[in-house]
């Protein structure tokens, strides 16, 4: 139980078993933006507690890494500070503790705050790890022949862009690119006129590794930071042209959604499950590991929903278009890990994986309209009135995670939504 009463509260997805981390300011202000912890629906200034009077004279166990206006410190410093640091506030911001009357100034309310991006995002990977989508995907352009061979012995992935990466709520613009609409004409440039969204989960790199120095599968869990939410737009008229033969470019690289809110791998250690394919499968030694974590995925609980302008306007909610789970990944995070630094990349603190769109074996299970609609051929009602292709200007589309078990508080990572609009012309 916590002081900050809201915590306590079934179904608020910050409880003191949560703890997870953003960077944020008071909304409307030019403050500088400063590292906070969510707790109940308020947000712990990290830099206001650490000036505080009771902070210091308690010697509160607090890294300075977090008096920063990113989270690439702090992920840097490793497993060992992190667990420390997640002690100390669980302590700060527990009932009964002799912080509650003296800090009470350091919380502000997460409806009066703005966030920024969690960290310095320096380099972005997205793989392709749910082999549900992947074969959905394959059904569509190769029916014949659907999953490619390497699929099951390979963890794809793709580098992306990271400078176009945008925190939730950040409107996201409809992109040009080269289309061609028919075999029998050329291209030409317009706007994407199949816009999609992408169900994925997002995961932080910590601690890096020396260039030429792979990371091991006994040693990738201590790698990683913690998850976010991901949105990972794609344009599919656009990436259809253009992908052959080296893969996604400008159907991709335009924005990138992410919550700004990261839950650490240590408040998800309780939701932790065995991979449901292990033993049912070949993979080479150096994705496999007698290390019950390195052969666990999470039971997170994936749902994105969409809401049209004219439903806004008319009070209609969002209509849900897919459920998931993150326990579908084909690949585990450890392993994901592993095979990217196989070669000798080095990862850097702060660095984004995502997880590509995690659907599951169900038919109400897809995380992408390009699924949902069969390529665009069978559309989806939104409402009494509309119905989807592929997203239009005006629609806004809410992704939503939680984690839940018998015995255990649920936890949840917060928003992660954009809204489509035009795009914009040349004056």
């Amino acid at each position: 139980m916590s002081w900050v009463e809201t915590a306590n509260e079934q179904g608020n997805p910050f409880p003191l078993q949560n703890l997870p981390y953003a960077v944020f300011r008071s909304a409307g202000t030019d403050e500088t933006f400063r590292i906070g912890v969510g707790i109940g629906d308020k947000i712990l200034d990290l830099t206001a507690l650490g000036q505080s009077e009771v902070a210091r004279a308690s010697r509160l166990n607090i890294p300075e890494s977090l008096y920063a206006s990113t989270l690439n410190d702090f992920m840097a410093e490793g497993e060992a500070i992190w667990s420390s640091t997640r002690k100390a506030l669980f302590g700060v911001l527990r009932q009964g503790s002799l912080y509650e009357i003296e800090i009470s100034d350091c919380l502000i309310d997460q409806s009066n705050a703005e966030y920024a991006l969690p960290a310095m995002i320096m380099d972005y990977t997205d793989f392709y790890a749910s082999i549900d989508h992947a074969t959905n995907i394959g059904k569509l352009f190769r029916p014949d022949n659907p999953l490619m061979p390497n699929y099951e012995w390979v963890p794809i992935a793709y580098h992306g862009r990271s400078s176009s990466i945008v925190v939730s709520g950040e409107p996201i613009v409809r992109p040009k690119g080269q289309i061609r609409s028919s075999i029998d004409a050329p291209p030409h440039v317009s706007a994407s006129e199949k816009l999609d969204y992408e169900m994925e989960v997002g995961l932080f790199v910590g601690a890096g590794n020396q260039r030429n120095v792979p990371i091991s599968i006994d040693e990738a869990e201590q790698h990683l930071f913690g998850i976010c939410l991901l949105n990972d737009w794609s344009a599919r008229d656009i990436q259809a042209w253009e992908y052959q033969p080296l893969g996604p470019f400008l159907g991709k690289n335009f924005a990138t959604t992410i919550s700004p809110w990261i839950v650490t791998m240590q408040a998800l250690a309780p939701f932790r499950i065995s991979m449901k394919h292990k033993g049912e499968r070949t993979i080479l030694p150096y994705l496999s590991s007698d290390r019950e974590e390195a052969n666990c995925v999470i039971d997170m609980h994936l749902d994105v929903s969409v809401q049209s302008a004219k439903m806004k306007v008319e009070g209609v909610p969002p209509k849900r278009l897919g459920q998931s789970n993150f326990k579908y990944s084909y690949w585990t995070p450890a392993q994901m890990v592993a095979h990217h630094t196989l070669n000798g990349c080095n990862l850097r603190p702060g660095d984004l994986f995502g997880s590509g769109t995690m659907s599951g074996p169900g038919p109400d299970q897809t995380g992408a309209l390009i699924e949902v609609t069969k390529g665009g051929e069978l559309p989806v009602q939104l409402s009494n009135t509309e119905s989807r292709r592929f997203l239009e200007d005006g629609d806004t589309v809410f992704l939503s995670a939680w984690c839940e078990k018998d015995g255990y508080r649920t936890i949840g990572f917060g928003e992660c939504n954009g809204t489509i609009i035009s795009v914009a012309e040349p004056v």
